[in-house]
């Protein structure tokens, strides 16, 4: 896991790595799901959400964006935004 950007409002975490063997000990290695995606917790609400699949590539595509030209920080924050608006998990379950 990595952080990628933490606000007052926001916090956006990378995660890649595999699933525990300890769920599956039967499976082998190479049969294992990458887990990769990009868990956004907004602070205003205290909620978190989860991208992974089409919606961590989408991310992924406004990543490469912001470093081949730099956004302010309100153009990140207003991004952020938009992906928060899918969040529904509260952190006090997280």
């Amino acid at each position: 896991m990595n952080t990628l950007y933490d606000s007052d409002t926001f916090c956006l975490i990378h995660v890649l790595g595999t699933w525990d063997k300890g769920l599956a000990p039967s499976v082998p290695d190479e049969h294992r799901l990458q887990r990769h995606g990009f868990e956004l917790l907004d602070k205003r609400s205290g909620k978190e959400v989860f991208l992974d699949g089409p919606w961590a590539e989408l991310f992924q595509e406004h990543l490469q964006a912001w470093q081949r030209q730099s956004p302010t920080q309100d153009e990140v924050e207003d991004t952020l935004a938009q992906y928060a608006g899918l969040a529904q998990i509260p952190t006090s379950v997280h």
